[in-house]
């Protein structure tokens, strides 16, 4: 009996830690489900290296306050800057003919398609709207609610009503979190 509650208290602690990941897709499968169904797109992008892109992961993407609201009104891309996905976009393709196999887990060239959209720097979360246009990028780490800030901004294009930064420190002033951290 004892065996059968300790699979069953597993069993539930992993469906609980099932609901609170992201539903991570391929920049190529989102552009493909916004024919049918259009949503925003928030694209992580990071690279193998990356520390900070590592906390992001574990601190804010696996919060199942971003993952619910994420996977309700976001199609989520995790994209490798420096990885070898080939990415086809708004009619072109995308690849990193320098990728090297051998550096998997080091330091790689850029991908094209980063280069293309001005990644400088990782992680960068990038916000694209429903016909798959970029929005904006946002650098850096980013704990569960600073995030929320700008999912919220930028689910109903709410950011462009912020022309000035004296709109935006107005509207971050204005901002209650939700989102437990």
């Amino acid at each position: 009996m004892k065996k059968i509650i300790l699979l069953l208290t597993i069993l539930a602690f992993s469906i609980q830690a099932e609901a609170q990941k992201i539903n991570w897709l391929s920049l190529n499968e989102a552009l493909e489900l916004q024919k049918e169904n259009p949503k925003k797109i928030m694209m992580d992008v990071y690279t193998n290296w990356c520390g900070p892109c590592k906390m992001l992961d574990k601190n804010t993407f696996q919060n199942k306050d971003v993952a619910d609201y994420v996977n309700k009104n976001y199609y989520a891309v995790k994209f490798n800057g420096e990885g070898d996905e080939a990415i086809n976009y708004k009619g072109n393709s995308y690849a990193n003919p320098n990728y090297d196999k051998t550096k998997a887990n080091k330091r790689n060239s850029s991908h094209e398609f980063a280069n293309h959209i001005g990644i400088n720097a990782y992680p960068t979360i990038v916000f694209m709207s429903q016909e798959g246009n970029l929005i904006m990028p946002l650098r850096g780490y980013q704990s569960p609610n600073q995030l929320e800030l700008y999912l919220k901004l930028f689910l109903n294009d709410e950011y462009k009503q912020i022309t000035t930064q004296e709109k935006f420190e107005a509207y971050n002033k204005a901002f209650k979190p939700e989102f437990k951290n």
